[in-house]
């Protein structure tokens, strides 16, 4: 079986996560012709607001919006998924079949436990993805896949202020980033919902994405930044590449 090669792919715990942390990021990417990708690893069944269904329609407008090249949800439980083997396994198909140079996925602590339970999850699944001698099939695929593992993780932040290790200047992709997050209208702020009231659906909330955003760029220089920590040291070739 063949299939398309993604230089990015981001994990998200669930369907926003991965707009709310590194949105501009995804969108700076894509505009550069890079192919981007993204997995949610549940439906958000438990959110207080909106449907599964509902979400679902959600996640492919910002899809489009953002431009990505592929979208999949595992449909893990949201709430309840485990870092376990058979959660790994199946990670580790999808990422065997994308085949990411880097990988973007949840903040490693978090006001939700998905998010820092996700993230180990998915770092797990990336070391593990490279060991030759698990051995995994796509559904349906007579073909066993073959190793890989991206050459690096990074860590989006989200609810809590975390003290991200380095900086994406996504100054002129903001408003993307703020479209894609808009596309799930059933949890964020809308003055005319009936829907009870959740930590992310004020209007404090979202306009927090946006001055972290500007903070974050306000520190470096530019005007927007998005931040993410890592798993080990970021390396350059050249002191020119910072800015």
């Amino acid at each position: 079986m063949t299939n398309m090669k993604l230089d990015i792919l981001v994990f998200g715990a669930h369907p926003d996560d991965a707009e709310l942390g590194a949105g501009a990021t995804m969108a700076k990417e894509v505009s550069k012709g890079k192919k981007v990708g993204v997995v949610d690893l549940t439906r958000g069944e438990l959110g207080t607001r909106g449907t599964a269904e509902i979400r679902d329609k959600e996640a492919a407008n910002a899809a489009k919006i953002l431009g990505l090249s592929v979208r999949e949800n595992m449909e893990f439980a949201d709430g309840f998924f485990t870092n376990d083997r058979e959660h790994q396994l199946e990670l580790i198909k999808v990422i065997r079949k994308y085949r990411p140079e880097i990988v973007l996925c949840n903040a490693v602590d978090d006001r939700h436990i998905d998010h820092a339970k996700g993230s180990k999850l998915v770092s797990d699944a990336c070391f593990l993805s490279g060991l030759v001698k698990i051995d995994t099939k796509m559904d349906g695929d007579d073909e066993w896949q073959a190793p890989w593992r991206p050459k690096v993780v990074y860590h989006y932040i989200q609810w809590k202020n975390l003290e991200p290790d380095f900086v994406v200047d996504v100054s002129g992709f903001i408003d993307k980033k703020t479209e894609a997050i808009m596309a799930y209208s059933s949890q964020f702020y809308d003055p005319k919902s009936k829907e009870p009231e959740t930590p992310i659906s004020s209007k404090n909330f979202t306009d927090s994405v946006i001055y972290r955003a500007r903070d974050l760029g306000r520190i470096v220089g530019v005007e927007y930044a998005e931040g993410f920590t890592v798993e080990r040291y970021v390396a350059v070739d050249n002191l020119g590449d910072l800015i």
